[in-house]
């Protein structure tokens, strides 16, 4: 077995560190001693959102304990490279394999997450010998930024990537840029239609895919894909918990559908000016989308929050991608069925189970919906823990179920 100290092929490009300038740092402190927060009387129970208080804890944190130095020490123990394809600027970070043979794997993340929360699983990944795994099932880890987000940024050339052209360049950088004739992906969130897309473009040049969920690639197609109901009403003769159930993934959703499809710009020229309001805004994603049972911190400790927070500040980062899923429609490649014909492995959670459907019937009701035809599904897995952060909330349990979507077939 390699020590790790030793490579299958040299590696065609030359890392760069990451490094925030101190006048970045400056300015955001600055920016933070000036936070101006509403009142927010009557909020205790988070009905309108994210607290006051909670925030004012964060942001007190961030301004005077969190160390984004220490942070930054730890994100540049992997390998980070930085290069330009088709105009857009492409940041990744790497995690060599330790085996024989280890496969090349690109993991892409949504929003609004970072390249970093696959930092939980990058070393399961790659050296399965260290973790009590088979050193054969080892993978060469690539994770990049999503164009627009975090050092993938900015996208001064191009203003109308979406998920679907970025698989384009995924497959540039996997293939002409790193020289692999075949390679794996995964993904989660926007990342999961990203790496759909690779299966559904590129099938005969991966091994196979592994997403966090199944949706359909036309998911944001229409007039109305801010709208998951299409702007049909609720039936009035659904059973109380389904019902429930509808309101609440609404309540999860919703906002951040509309929002980021219908004026994102408009909210971005806010979220770019204040780092408490940013915060605020990402904040409310990663407490309502975690299955954290009500705190928070139990999976995103107050240094993790602001990690994520400081890549997003640092960088400037957009939100206008989900808006581009929806003006540049997505179109097939090809007509064959399943439309994603590589191999693909799914791993569903509880905390997103649809109404009326518990843990037990998961894999079952995607079997029998209209969801399953998509997929050359070869690997279906349900957890009842675990939120919509998977790779972060449950990493071994992910790693468990790509290892398995990727037995062999490489």
């Amino acid at each position: 077995m390699s020590d790790g100290t030793s490579e299958v092929r040299p590696f065609p490009l030359t890392p760069t560190r990451i490094h925030v300038p101190d006048s970045v740092l400056t300015d955001l402190r600055q920016r933070l001693d000036l936070t101006r927060l509403p009142d927010d009387v009557g909020n205790e129970d988070w009905y309108y959102g994210v607290p006051r208080s909670y925030l004012q804890e964060l942001v007190d944190y961030w301004r005077g304990g969190y160390d984004w130095r220490a942070a930054e020490t730890r994100i540049n123990t992997y390998q980070h490279y930085k290069i330009e394809i088709d105009d857009v600027p492409v940041h990744f970070m790497r995690r060599p394999g330790v085996g024989p043979d280890p496969t090349p794997l690109i993991l892409t993340h949504g929003w609004p997450w970072t390249f970093w929360h696959w930092s939980k699983v990058a070393d399961l990944l790659a050296d399965p010998g260290a973790h009590g795994g088979d050193p054969a099932e080892a993978f060469d880890v690539i994770v990049p930024s999503f164009p627009g987000f975090g050092f993938s940024s900015p996208l001064a050339n191009r203003p109308d990537l979406n998920f679907w052209k970025v698989a384009d360049l995924w497959h540039t950088l996997m293939t002409d840029v790193l020289g692999h004739e075949k390679y794996g992906a995964a993904g989660c969130d926007v990342g999961a239609l990203v790496t759909a897309q690779l299966g559904h473009k590129y099938a005969d040049e991966l091994y196979a895919i592994h997403i966090g969920s199944g949706l359909k690639l036309d998911f944001f197609n229409g007039d109305r894909a801010w709208d998951f109901s299409g702007g049909l009403p609720i039936p009035d003769d659904l059973p109380a918990e389904v019902r429930a159930r509808i309101m609440e993934l609404d309540k999860r959703f919703a906002v951040h559908l509309a929002a980021h499809l219908l004026a994102p710009s408009t909210l971005a020229h806010a979220l770019s000016d204040s780092p408490a309001g940013m915060l605020a805004w990402i904040l409310e994603r990663w407490i309502r989308w975690s299955d954290n049972g009500g705190d928070i911190e139990t999976v995103f400790s107050k240094d993790d929050l602001l990690t994520h927070a400081t890549i997003y500040w640092a960088t400037n980062t957009s939100i206008r991608l989900y808006a581009n899923h929806n003006r540049y429609p997505w179109t097939p490649s090809h007509d064959r069925l399943p439309v994603v014909q590589a191999p693909t492995g799914i791993t569903f959670v509880g905390y997103e189970n649809p109404p009326g459907i518990g843990t037990a019937q998961r894999v079952e009701h995607f079997r029998t919906g209209d969801r399953a035809q998509w997929y050359n599904h070869v690997n279906l897995t349900v957890h009842d823990h675990g939120g919509h952060f998977i790779p972060w909330e449950i990493p071994g349990r992910w790693t468990d179920d790509l290892r398995r979507t990727f037995r062999g077939r490489r």
